[in-house]
Protein backbone atom coordinates (compact mmCIF):
# COMPACT_ATOMS: atom_id res chain seq x y z
CA UNK A 1 0.00 0.00 0.00
CA UNK A 2 1.63 3.32 -0.91
CA UNK A 3 2.43 5.94 2.19
CA UNK A 4 3.06 9.62 1.26
CA UNK A 5 6.03 10.65 2.67
CA UNK A 6 5.40 13.68 5.09
CA UNK A 7 8.34 16.18 3.57
CA UNK A 8 8.96 16.43 -0.29
CA UNK A 9 12.31 18.03 -0.87
CA UNK A 10 12.92 19.55 -3.80
CA UNK A 11 16.23 20.52 -5.56
CA UNK A 12 16.49 22.23 -9.08
CA UNK A 13 19.51 21.37 -10.08
CA UNK A 14 21.80 22.94 -13.10
CA UNK A 15 25.30 21.96 -13.64
CA UNK A 16 26.04 21.19 -9.95
CA UNK A 17 28.19 18.03 -10.41
CA UNK A 18 30.35 19.46 -8.07
CA UNK A 19 28.01 20.41 -4.96
CA UNK A 20 25.23 18.31 -5.27
CA UNK A 21 26.90 14.84 -4.70
CA UNK A 22 27.83 16.76 -1.13
CA UNK A 23 24.19 18.13 -0.78
CA UNK A 24 22.68 15.51 -0.80
CA UNK A 25 24.58 13.62 1.94
CA UNK A 26 23.61 16.25 4.07
CA UNK A 27 20.17 16.54 3.50
CA UNK A 28 20.20 12.48 3.88
CA UNK A 29 21.93 12.75 6.93
CA UNK A 30 19.62 15.23 8.39
CA UNK A 31 16.15 13.30 7.66
CA UNK A 32 17.73 10.09 9.04
CA UNK A 33 18.64 12.03 12.03
CA UNK A 34 15.75 13.84 12.72
CA UNK A 35 13.38 10.60 11.47
CA UNK A 36 11.68 12.78 8.74
CA UNK A 37 9.59 10.52 6.27
CA UNK A 38 10.50 12.18 3.34
CA UNK A 39 11.44 11.83 -0.39
CA UNK A 40 14.12 13.89 -2.22
CA UNK A 41 13.48 15.01 -5.75
CA UNK A 42 16.39 16.44 -8.05
CA UNK A 43 15.17 18.38 -11.32
CA UNK A 44 18.15 18.34 -13.47
CA UNK A 45 17.16 21.35 -15.57
CA UNK A 46 18.82 20.41 -18.63
CA UNK A 47 22.75 20.25 -17.61
CA UNK A 48 25.49 19.01 -19.71
CA UNK A 49 27.82 17.56 -17.10
CA UNK A 50 27.20 14.46 -14.87
CA UNK A 51 24.58 16.36 -12.07
CA UNK A 52 21.79 13.83 -13.60
CA UNK A 53 24.24 11.05 -13.46
CA UNK A 54 25.26 11.55 -9.63
CA UNK A 55 21.98 12.04 -8.49
CA UNK A 56 20.64 9.06 -10.12
CA UNK A 57 23.21 6.85 -8.65
CA UNK A 58 22.43 8.53 -4.83
CA UNK A 59 18.69 8.21 -5.11
CA UNK A 60 18.75 4.75 -6.21
CA UNK A 61 19.59 4.22 -2.52
CA UNK A 62 16.92 6.69 -1.45
CA UNK A 63 13.08 7.27 -1.27
CA UNK A 64 13.35 9.80 -4.47
CA UNK A 65 13.89 9.90 -7.67
CA UNK A 66 15.97 12.43 -10.23
CA UNK A 67 13.39 14.22 -12.66
CA UNK A 68 15.30 15.23 -16.09
CA UNK A 69 13.99 18.39 -17.98
CA UNK A 70 15.33 17.50 -21.83
CA UNK A 71 16.56 21.47 -21.92
CA UNK A 72 17.69 24.61 -19.27
CA UNK A 73 14.46 26.11 -18.97
CA UNK A 74 14.71 28.05 -15.59
CA UNK A 75 14.89 27.87 -12.30
CA UNK A 76 10.99 28.34 -12.13
CA UNK A 77 10.19 25.35 -14.55
CA UNK A 78 12.49 23.09 -12.60
CA UNK A 79 11.14 23.85 -9.25
CA UNK A 80 7.17 23.98 -10.55
CA UNK A 81 7.79 20.48 -12.23
CA UNK A 82 9.49 19.24 -8.54
CA UNK A 83 6.63 20.60 -7.19
CA UNK A 84 3.71 19.26 -9.48
CA UNK A 85 5.45 15.28 -9.02
CA UNK A 86 6.00 15.38 -5.50
CA UNK A 87 3.69 13.73 -2.69
CA UNK A 88 4.50 14.58 0.79
CA UNK A 89 2.36 16.64 2.91
CA UNK A 90 4.83 19.23 2.94
CA UNK A 91 7.21 20.61 0.43
CA UNK A 92 10.75 22.09 0.87
CA UNK A 93 12.41 23.93 -1.96
CA UNK A 94 15.94 24.01 -1.10
CA UNK A 95 18.86 25.14 -3.46
CA UNK A 96 21.70 22.92 -4.79
CA UNK A 97 24.41 24.45 -2.67
CA UNK A 98 22.95 24.52 0.64
CA UNK A 99 23.25 28.46 1.14
CA UNK A 100 20.25 27.98 3.96
CA UNK A 101 21.85 24.90 5.52
CA UNK A 102 19.10 22.17 5.69
CA UNK A 103 19.19 22.23 9.78
CA UNK A 104 16.67 25.89 9.31
CA UNK A 105 14.08 23.28 8.17
CA UNK A 106 13.47 22.97 11.74
CA UNK A 107 12.58 26.54 12.27
CA UNK A 108 10.19 26.65 9.19
CA UNK A 109 8.46 23.53 10.04
CA UNK A 110 8.08 25.08 14.21
CA UNK A 111 6.37 28.01 12.51
CA UNK A 112 4.26 26.30 9.82
CA UNK A 113 3.14 23.64 12.57
CA UNK A 114 2.63 26.58 15.71
CA UNK A 115 1.01 29.27 13.62
CA UNK A 116 -0.97 27.53 11.07
CA UNK A 117 0.79 28.53 8.35
CA UNK A 118 0.51 27.83 4.35
CA UNK A 119 3.81 28.82 2.80
CA UNK A 120 7.05 29.95 5.31
CA UNK A 121 9.96 31.71 3.29
CA UNK A 122 13.26 31.62 4.86
CA UNK A 123 14.80 35.58 4.74
CA UNK A 124 18.04 37.06 4.49
CA UNK A 125 16.67 40.53 4.80
CA UNK A 126 15.36 40.56 8.45
CA UNK A 127 16.99 41.89 11.86
CA UNK A 128 17.55 38.63 13.01
CA UNK A 129 18.72 36.63 9.82
CA UNK A 130 22.39 35.33 10.36
CA UNK A 131 24.52 35.76 6.93
CA UNK A 132 27.62 34.08 7.53
CA UNK A 133 29.21 34.92 4.39
CA UNK A 134 28.10 37.58 2.38
CA UNK A 135 27.62 38.43 -1.00
CA UNK A 136 29.71 40.92 -2.68
CA UNK A 137 28.70 44.72 -2.13
CA UNK A 138 27.58 44.96 -5.70
CA UNK A 139 25.35 42.08 -6.02
CA UNK A 140 23.90 42.80 -2.30
CA UNK A 141 22.98 46.31 -3.29
CA UNK A 142 21.41 44.86 -6.57
CA UNK A 143 19.34 42.48 -4.70
CA UNK A 144 18.12 45.05 -2.43
CA UNK A 145 17.22 47.36 -5.38
CA UNK A 146 15.18 44.92 -6.76
CA UNK A 147 13.71 43.87 -3.55
CA UNK A 148 12.36 47.83 -3.32
CA UNK A 149 11.26 47.99 -6.89
CA UNK A 150 9.01 44.32 -6.53
CA UNK A 151 7.43 45.80 -3.53
CA UNK A 152 6.64 48.89 -5.21
CA UNK A 153 5.03 46.54 -7.63
CA UNK A 154 3.34 43.95 -6.37
CA UNK A 155 2.49 45.47 -2.77
CA UNK A 156 4.40 41.98 -1.38
CA UNK A 157 5.46 43.07 2.21
CA UNK A 158 8.65 40.45 2.14
CA UNK A 159 11.62 41.96 2.72
CA UNK A 160 13.19 38.65 0.69
CA UNK A 161 11.37 37.33 -1.67
CA UNK A 162 14.53 35.19 -3.60
CA UNK A 163 16.18 32.86 -0.62
CA UNK A 164 15.96 29.51 -2.37
CA UNK A 165 14.73 27.95 1.00
CA UNK A 166 10.72 27.96 0.97
CA UNK A 167 8.63 25.24 3.59
CA UNK A 168 5.24 24.82 1.89
CA UNK A 169 1.78 23.30 2.75
CA UNK A 170 1.41 21.21 -0.34
CA UNK A 171 -2.46 20.64 -0.92
CA UNK A 172 -2.64 24.53 -0.71
CA UNK A 173 0.39 25.14 -3.34
CA UNK A 174 -0.67 22.41 -6.09
CA UNK A 175 -3.29 25.16 -7.26
CA UNK A 176 -0.95 27.75 -7.58
CA UNK A 177 1.50 25.84 -9.54
CA UNK A 178 -0.70 24.70 -11.94
CA UNK A 179 -1.07 28.28 -12.74
CA UNK A 180 2.68 29.76 -12.65
CA UNK A 181 3.70 30.66 -16.05
CA UNK A 182 7.46 31.78 -15.05
CA UNK A 183 10.02 29.72 -16.00
CA UNK A 184 13.13 32.25 -14.50
CA UNK A 185 13.49 33.14 -11.13
CA UNK A 186 11.13 35.39 -10.49
CA UNK A 187 8.79 32.59 -10.33
CA UNK A 188 9.62 33.31 -6.68
CA UNK A 189 7.66 36.13 -6.65
CA UNK A 190 4.97 34.94 -8.68
CA UNK A 191 4.08 32.14 -6.12
CA UNK A 192 3.80 34.63 -3.77
CA UNK A 193 2.11 37.29 -5.36
CA UNK A 194 -0.58 34.61 -5.90
CA UNK A 195 -0.67 33.52 -2.78
CA UNK A 196 -1.21 36.73 -0.75
CA UNK A 197 -3.89 37.29 -3.74
CA UNK A 198 -5.40 33.74 -3.47
CA UNK A 199 -5.33 34.21 0.34
CA UNK A 200 -3.02 31.77 1.56
CA UNK A 201 -1.16 32.81 4.71
CA UNK A 202 2.78 33.74 4.57
CA UNK A 203 4.87 34.10 6.65
CA UNK A 204 8.63 35.05 6.62
CA UNK A 205 11.80 33.54 8.73
CA UNK A 206 15.08 34.87 9.43
CA UNK A 207 17.51 32.21 8.63
CA UNK A 208 21.04 31.60 8.71
CA UNK A 209 22.73 31.54 5.22
CA UNK A 210 26.02 31.53 3.42
CA UNK A 211 26.71 32.85 0.05
CA UNK A 212 27.97 30.32 -2.63
CA UNK A 213 30.46 31.23 -5.27
CA UNK A 214 29.70 30.90 -8.75
CA UNK A 215 25.71 32.08 -9.08
CA UNK A 216 23.31 31.87 -11.92
CA UNK A 217 22.35 35.08 -11.33
CA UNK A 218 23.64 37.25 -13.84
CA UNK A 219 23.49 40.67 -11.42
CA UNK A 220 23.25 43.15 -14.66
CA UNK A 221 20.59 41.16 -17.08
CA UNK A 222 18.68 38.74 -14.61
CA UNK A 223 16.83 41.80 -12.96
CA UNK A 224 15.54 43.13 -15.99
CA UNK A 225 14.13 39.78 -16.99
CA UNK A 226 12.78 39.59 -13.47
CA UNK A 227 11.33 43.08 -13.04
CA UNK A 228 9.25 41.88 -16.95
CA UNK A 229 8.28 38.76 -15.31
CA UNK A 230 6.79 40.98 -12.20
CA UNK A 231 5.25 43.20 -14.44
CA UNK A 232 3.77 39.70 -16.72
CA UNK A 233 2.32 38.11 -13.34
CA UNK A 234 0.46 41.64 -12.68
CA UNK A 235 -1.00 42.06 -15.81
CA UNK A 236 -2.09 37.97 -16.04
CA UNK A 237 -3.32 38.37 -12.74
CA UNK A 238 -5.77 41.78 -13.54
CA UNK A 239 -7.00 39.46 -16.89
CA UNK A 240 -8.30 36.96 -15.08
CA UNK A 241 -5.67 34.60 -16.11
CA UNK A 242 -4.68 32.85 -13.13
CA UNK A 243 -8.46 32.45 -12.03
CA UNK A 244 -10.05 28.98 -12.15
Amino acid sequence: MFSRPHLSVVIPAFNEQDRLPASLERIDAYLRTQRIDAEILVVDDGSTDRTAALADEFLKRRRGRIISLAENRGKGAAVRRGVLESQGRWVLMTDADLSAPIEEHLKLAAMARDDDVDIVIASRGLKDSRIEVRQAWVRQSMGTMFNVLMRGMTGLPFRDTQCGFKLMDRTRVIPLFEKMVVDGFAFDIELLYLAVRFGLTVREIPVVWRNEPNSRVNMFIDPINMLWDVARVRWRFRTGAYNP
